[in-house]
């Protein structure tokens, strides 16, 4: 299989439509129909099933979606980190969520000799930029992130604490339950596809509009504790008795050799 035909299919299996798939190519849709079915007689499947109705994946498709997404990664990880290294070889780029530990990051960067270029992402999208090779290394966090096919170390583990407005009722309280927060909406984050969850809570797009919206009173938040450094005076956070205790860790793929890349696993675990 070419790495142009991987391109084409995986195009149009999240568009599951042929124009589309054609338009965001910037190509005519018949040599891109003729691709996906020369596609399938190389590997002997049907990977979308065509009616009236349109375009719909079958359980193969399914597979070599999946598939062609990890490979074309690969390869875009290739590219990225063989350019990275011909400019030097011990600088490193480190993804890290927004507003997540940071005094955690601070002492990392203080305490490493070598150059990291710190790139501030949103929700998840660590585990995307490490697998396409926009990242050497990640700050992550468990059962949050998707960690499979990583190493990791971990760094700290801590409570969660729920972020209130500064007057709501339950804001004035030591200390609560995943229960007592029952009734409040909770704000909705993006999943990997840019979709949301359904619930009553609002849609968030980045941090600052998060902060806004808990001290309108219009949603809260559940957060690690070490993550209260963007809080406003405006917000109260309460430590959550029962909720899962969260270990952040620094992730890094499997595959690596870089020497870069080991010694600030180093720095980080003698921290």
């Amino acid at each position: 299989m070419e790495t142009r035909e991987l391109r084409y299919f995986v195009t149009v299996a999240e568009e599951l439509h042929f124009g589309r798939a054609a338009e965001r190519l910037g190509m005519a849709q018949p040599p891109l129909s003729r691709a996906i079915q020369q596609l399938e007689r190389r590997l002997g499947v049907t990977l979308l099933e065509r009616d009236r109705r349109g375009v719909a994946l079958t359980g193969a498709g399914r597979v070599l979606l999946d598939e062609a997404r990890t490979l074309l990664d690969g390869v875009e990880a290739a590219t990225r980190r063989t350019r990275r290294a011909a400019t030097g070889p011990d600088r490193l780029t480190l993804a890290t969520k927004a507003g997540a530990n940071h005094n955690l990051l601070q002492k990392l960067l203080d305490a490493h000799p070598g150059e990291v270029e710190v790139v501030l992402c949103g929700m998840g999208d660590q585990t995307r930029m490490l697998r396409d090779g926009r990242a050497d290394v990640a700050l992550m966090q468990r059962p949050f992130d998707a960690l499979g096919g990583f190493d990791t170390e971990d760094l700290l583990t801590e409570q969660q604490v729920a972020v209130l407005p500064a007057e709501h009722p339950l804001a004035a309280r030591g200390s609560l339950t995943m229960a007592d927060l029952g009734g409040l909406p909770v704000g909705r984050w993006p999943r990997q596809d840019g979709t949301y969850e359904p619930g009553p809570g609002p849609e968030i797009h980045d941090l600052s509009q998060l902060a806004q919206l808990i001290a309108l009173g219009h949603t809260m938040a559940v957060i690690c504790a070490s993550s209260r450094s963007w809080l406003w005076s405006a917000h109260k956070a309460v430590p959550l008795t029962d909720a899962p205790h969260v270990t952040t860790v620094l992730a890094w793929p499997a595959n690596s050799r870089s020497r870069a890349v080991a010694a600030l696993v180093r720095t980080a675990t003698g921290l």
